[in-house]
């Protein structure tokens, strides 16, 4: 193998990550750096115009307010996230998103986003939190603004980072590693601050399509946890990295049902023409308070669907024709035609395979039903869903333990995070991940201000990286000869291969769709101890190119992740999420002792985790 060209790039704030958060970040810092002097950079291992979870579109914004029209406050917002995570939340962290999302909505207007409106000028509700847009160009949109604020010059696209560099000396946040997916080449980036701000983690589980489908999933099949991968490697404290999303979607099309449910109102009824959330009613006494409080959790509707299954009601279908037909009765054509064009228009902004299945299928939603399934698990920051670093606060709303100097920074100093990154503070979707880059892009600056040198970087650290990135070639180069076919190796095996042993794995014995979402405590030490194996065996893992290498880094990003996941799932005694997954060992609820956040860390050097609470502290009555 030729040895790589080396790119030595120094900045000041490096954003690692080009989706809705790291643009939100780049925006921001475009500012506040520029007014002091100091360079900030951007790194997408894609290309940002299409890069993120919003890369092919999204029908809605899902989280604002409304506060110029009196329609909902930040406290409203902090009740609603506390109620649908059973009680957990950095009630913090979801108030300052709250306040300062409607002014990152209102921006994006400005811009130029269209947006749905009623007779009187506000935005057209799709649900309480949610405002309807046309957003096919959405991520393209921010990707421009982003760009322009920094400078096109500071955004390197095609470039993955596989690793965050630390000074020695002082544990500071001092850059990262990454290597270029179209040429040859090692990036080495120096700064002073950096945000991790890339995507969630899907394709830990195995999913429902397999073989010729793999990848057709839920949330975006690109996101493999680099954001909680590289924090990991680097020691910051994890938080509720034990819990997880799974949510009801179109089957095999996994198209949105937001705007059927929120927009449309329609009604979910099993084969026998019955309404789950009233044959199942009865689950919700089990888990008080949050049973018996509104909107029920998204774990507990996922509860009662699954109790449904098991009690051989299924399968569930979304009555989409009957909601057309009611929303539409006694409307004239023209009318209807504008019904149904919003309906497709939901599909086609932003899960255009839906659309395309339903063709397939002979499916017209107007005139039949379609069936709903609930996903693998994913992990992730943003949705329904909470996992992700244990970051400071603002100070203004400071408790014990909530603060440590500089919004959104983690517990390595120097690095912050946003987005799917940051733990403990759901439903934050597009525009909240956008607002929360906003600010670690200020709390970062703030930070290199008050902090004037500039941490070292060890050139034997950056040295040991370079080496260890393109093993997979050596290993491949190596073997390749031992055999007569070069798929089949008893030396080597590819990461596609790695992926499939690891979905196995932590569907089989970390609670996934094979095993109904259940694991105890013998079934977790059983799948650590598989898990230990596979990173072992990952010493073997082979790349034929930059494709392949490319996969061999994004399986260690999701084993890091799985094996965060399954040790968090593993220290929580209690079910607190049902419907998510369940320990069958500790199937209640226990608030008494549990309500209470696990945090985690890793050394890397040892290979040890260590894992401890930390107590809920209420922001909003």
């Amino acid at each position: 193998m030729n040895e790589p060209d080396v790119e030595v790039v120094e900045t000041d704030l490096l954003i690692l990550g080009g989706g809705m958060a790291g643009c939100g970040a780049a925006w921001e810092a475009g500012y506040w750096a520029r007014a002091h002097g100091l360079r900030t950079t951007l790194v997408e291992k894609a290309a940002v115009e299409r890069s993120g979870a919003v890369a092919m579109g999204l029908s809605a914004i899902n989280c604002y307010m409304g506060m110029r029209w009196g329609e909902n406050q930040p406290e409203d917002f902090v009740r609603y996230v506390r109620q649908d995570l059973m009680g957990l939340c950095r009630e913090d962290l979801v108030y300052d998103i709250a306040r300062h999302v409607d002014s990152t909505v209102h921006m994006f207007e400005d811009w130029g986003l269209p947006f749905f409106k009623t007779e009187d000028g506000r935005y057209k509700r799709e649900g309480r939190w949610q405002v309807m847009i046309h957003g096919e160009s959405f991520k393209p949109l921010v990707a421009e603004a982003a760009k322009k604020a920094i400078g096109p010059e500071n955004v390197y696209e095609r470039i993955f980072v596989s690793h965050l560099l630390k000074d020695e000396r002082t544990g500071r946040a001092s850059g990262a590693v990454g290597f270029s997916v179209r040429e040859h080449k090692i990036y080495v980036f120096k700064a002073r601050a950096v945000i991790s701000a890339a995507g969630g983690a899907t394709g830990v589980f195995r999913p429902h399509a397999v073989g010729e489908g793999l990848g057709r999933i839920w949330y975006a099949p690109w996101n493999t946890g680099s954001a909680y991968a590289l924090m990991i490697q680097a020691g910051a404290a994890m938080t509720q990295m034990e819990h997880r999303l799974v949510v009801t979607r179109f089957k095999d099309g996994y198209g949105p049902v937001g705007m059927w449910f929120l927009l449309f109102k329609g009604k979910v009824r099993n084969a026998y023409g019955e309404l789950y959330e009233e044959t199942q009613a009865a689950a919700l006494d089990d888990f008080p308070p949050y049973g018996q409080g509104r909107p029920i959790p998204t774990p507990l509707r996922n509860h009662q669907m699954l109790l449904d299954l098991a009690q051989g009601r299924g399968p569930h279908y979304m009555r989409t024709d009957d909601a057309l037909q009611a929303l539409t009765q006694g409307m004239d054509p023209k009318a209807v035609r504008e019904i149904e064009a919003d309906a497709w228009e939901d599909f086609l902004d932003m899960t255009m395979s839906q659309a395309l299945l339903w063709a397939s299928n002979n499916i017209d939603p107007a005139l039949r039903p379609s069936e709903l399934t609930l996903t693998e698990p994913y992990l992730m920051g943003s949705h329904s869903s909470a996992t992700g670093a244990w970051v400071s606060g603002p100070e203004d709303l400071a408790r014990d333990g909530y603060f440590w100097g500089y919004n959104r920074m983690t517990t390595v100093p120097g690095l912050f995070a946003a987005g799917d990154g940051v733990g403990a503070s759901a439903h934050k979707f597009s525009s909240g991940s956008y607002t929360e880059g906003r600010l670690a892009a200020k709390g970062a600056i703030a930070f290199i201000e008050d902090n004037g040198d500039r941490p070292s970087v060890d050139d034997g650290q950056v040295g040991t990286v370079i080496e260890t990135l393109f093993q997979p070639y050596r290993v491949f180069e190596e073997f390749q000869g031992r055999s007569t076919k070069a798929d089949v190796n008893p030396n080597y095996f590819y990461p596609k291969q790695g992926l499939m042993r690891l979905q196995k794995l932590m569907d089989e014995y970390v609670a996934g769709l094979g095993a109904n979402f259940m694991t105890n405590e013998p079934t977790l030490l059983r799948g650590l101890e598989l898990l230990g194996m596979l990173k072992e065996d990952m010493a073997r893992v082979a790349a034929r190119d930059r494709h392949e290498l490319l996969r061999c880094w994004e399986l260690w990003d999701r084993i890091r992740c799985a094996e965060a996941h399954a040790r968090h799932v593993l220290y929580r005694q209690e079910t607190r999420w049902p419907g998510y997954y369940y320990r069958g060992d500790y199937p209640k609820l226990d608030d008494e002792n549990w309500r209470v956040f696990v945090n985690s860390r890793y050394d890397a050097a040892s290979d040890q985790w260590s894992l401890e609470t930390h107590p809920h502290h209420t922001v909003v009555d």
